[in-house]
């Protein structure tokens, strides 16, 4: 690479980091994060019909995740100059589908996991069955809030883009999406695949969803074209890069930070970027991934800020 290049490169992301210093992320992710609570709370109990299922949904959501997909689509929104409450309910149905995947990955069937997020995993708390409905309840739930959001008059928001925002993210959660790299995900445990193959894997398994919460804050704020082009590119590299660093952490993290066992990948023979880079090799790509996503922002001003630390948060966290 050219050295006039590499400088500039360089004095992006110095800057970058800068900025970041300046915004305190914590209370921004705090804050968003109680009001995405708060509504998540409201909308589960006025959407549910009995104790019977609202307990093992509540239980699951209510666990303390980290709420990284809804906080982006409030954050894209923002980017853009629209206003959050116009994606309130947009986030939280993210949100909903985030955690029914958690619930389902961890029944015997597929991770047979047993703690998450620090507590036990639904299955375990309750049973295999009312795992399997809590799960399939929180995703209906989801596409219900959706579609009651898409007919209210009093947003803003025209109705082919709320059609939009549905579209995009029931294909990011389904079967061109979540599901189908989940599908591979176990088609490829014992298997020797290569990076081409991983990465796309994992741009199906997670990245569709956080790719999704971007673009779908940026369609409700009521984004141009190149914005969304540019946040389209953002979404894609950090969530591919949470991915990375979730293999990184399964490898070395903590287990009592991260609310889960470590070393898991290894024992069922998943393939991952450690086990295919080496831990460094993982690092580095984990930060040309982050460098990318904030190179996608370049063209935006003070407004995408929390974005461009929530990339860098996703690169240096530690559950």
């Amino acid at each position: 690479m050219p050295r006039e290049r590499l400088s500039q490169k360089n004095l992006t992301l110095k800057k970058t980091l800068v900025r970041n210093e300046k915004m305190d992320l914590q209370k921004y992710l705090n804050d968003k994060r109680a009001a995405i609570n708060r509504v998540i709370e409201q909308k589960l109990e006025s959407y549910t019909l009995s104790r019977r299922m609202l307990a093992p949904m509540f239980y699951s959501i209510s666990a303390g995740g980290k709420r990284l997909r809804p906080v982006l689509c409030l954050a894209a929104c923002e980017a853009v100059g629209g206003k959050t409450s116009q994606a309130m309910e947009a986030a939280c149905a993210l949100e909903m589908i985030h955690t029914y995947s958690l619930i389902h990955d961890d029944l015997p069937a597929l991770d047979d996991d047993e703690l998450r997020r620090g507590q036990k995993t639904c299955h375990v708390r309750f049973n295999e069955a009312t795992a399997i409905l809590a799960g399939d309840g929180l995703l209906n739930t989801a596409f219900e809030i959706l579609a009651d959001w898409a007919q209210d008059s009093i947003w803003d928001t025209p109705i082919m883009v709320r059609l939009k925002v549905i579209q995009t993210i029931a294909q990011a959660a389904g079967c061109r999406g979540m599901i189908e790299g989940q599908a591979r995900d176990l088609e490829f445990e014992g298997l020797n695949i290569d990076l081409e193959a991983l990465e796309e894997m994992h741009r199906l398994k997670t990245g569709a969803m956080i790719r999704a919460a971007v673009v779908c804050g940026a369609l409700i704020g009521g984004a141009e074209d190149w914005q969304i082009d540019n946040l389209e590119r953002y979404g894609l590299n950090i969530g591919l890069a949470f991915q990375v660093v979730d293999d990184i952490l399964n490898v070395v993290g903590d287990p009592d930070i991260m609310g889960k066992a470590v070393g898991t990948d290894s024992r069922r023979q998943k393939n991952t970027y450690p086990a295919l880079l080496g831990l460094e090799g993982a690092r580095q790509k984990a930060s040309e991934l982050v460098e990318s996503a904030l190179q996608s922002l370049s063209l935006f001003g003070e407004e995408a800020e929390p974005l461009r630390a929530i990339a860098r948060y996703v690169l240096d966290r530690n559950r």
